[in-house]
């Protein structure tokens, strides 16, 4: 309910004595009275304010609870015409659209309160301690029963958490021992399993590991946000591997097989005669996994990189030599 403040709408103070409040109440009634105002709307709605204050604050009992109560006390009155008693008795409040300390919607049942649930309730930080003073009493043995409303189930929020997974690790799959802290301070241990195939970015989804749920609903997920740190050979392109092959100029020449690492291990790679510096070579299936959990992988791509021979013997220079007489430059 909107609060309204009536002492000020009266232009007196709080303190001010029931004579001085129907003196205020005389004078303005005279200055806003419509058949002073004929045809002004605001003062219309400036004598209506004043006689709702008036009759609040003209009224000993009203006003009282006006005092104790502020924008609230409305519901008291109203609560009292409907019969409602000091006692704890069961009441039906959504007749007029209000639930104490709760959602509107929430459904409502009756019983014992804790002395914890007491201690909150009636608490004197409470937003409402006098509202419920007013219509139950002091808290005590008189005051154990009342309304609690039971509120609607709400899912958990998830959580996000980074995690740092090497490239292997994303080839292979690997898992993560998690220590997780919620609000209470209670830690919490739990082993994920990180799927093969996983890129930069990817977010696994532990189901159920979030926050937990408000009013007996479900909690929310934990999701893992993976994080790919770059790798000292291979450089990812989706689901496909990229290596720099570094080859003898001899085999590079003559041709010849070469080891090439992999993440599965080392594979031959034939080499044919006359290979140009920067020719790749396409090793099917040897890349990464193209799905989490998929038996189906990318491809791996060498390029070669021809090494140029260092610190020749006298007899290296003289065949090098004889090479360039056979083979003028620009052929």
């Amino acid at each position: 309910m909107e609060y309204k403040d009536y002492y000020k709408i009266m232009g007196v103070d709080k303190k001010a004595t029931a004579k001085e409040i129907k003196q205020a109440y005389r004078r303005l009634a005279r200055k806003y009275h419509p058949d002073v105002n004929p045809g002004n709307k605001e003062a219309e709605e400036r004598f209506k304010e004043i006689n709702e204050a008036y009759e609040v604050l003209g009224d000993p009992e009203k006003r009282k609870k006006y005092d104790e109560l502020g924008a609230n006390w409305k519901y008291y009155e109203q609560w009292q015409q409907a019969g409602g008693k000091a006692s704890g008795q069961p009441f039906d409040w959504s007749q007029f659209g209000f639930a104490p300390g709760a959602d509107r919607n929430a459904r409502y049942e009756y019983r014992t309160l804790t002395e914890e649930e007491l201690k909150d309730l009636f608490g004197e930080s409470g937003p409402f301690s006098g509202f419920y003073y007013t219509f139950f009493g002091a808290p005590g043995p008189e005051a154990r029963r009342q309304y609690r409303p039971t509120p609607r189930p709400r899912r958990g929020q998830d959580v996000e958490q980074p995690v740092e997974v090497s490239l292997e690790e994303a080839f292979h799959g690997t898992t993560r021992l998690l220590q997780m802290t919620d609000a209470s301070g209670k830690v919490r241990r739990l082993e994920a399993k990180i799927p093969a195939g996983v890129q930069d970015g990817s977010r696994v989804r532990l189901e159920g590991q979030g926050m937990p749920g408000y009013g007996s609903g479900q909690p929310g997920d934990l999701y893992l946000i993976v994080h790919l740190p770059p790798h000292h050979l291979f450089e990812r392109r989706g689901d496909d591997l990229h290596l720099k092959l570094t080859i003898p100029l001899t085999t590079a020449i003559l041709g010849g097989e070469v080891q090439v690492p992999t993440l599965n291990g080392r594979v031959m790679l034939r080499v044919p005669p006359e290979t140009q510096n920067g020719k790749n070579f396409r090793l099917r299936g040897k890349g990464m996994p193209k799905s989490p959990g998929a038996h189906q992988y990318g491809d791996l791509y060498a390029e070669v990189k021809v090494i140029l021979p260092e610190r020749l013997s006298e007899r290296e220079r003289e065949l090098f030599k004889e090479l360039a007489k056979l083979r003028p430059t620009g052929q």
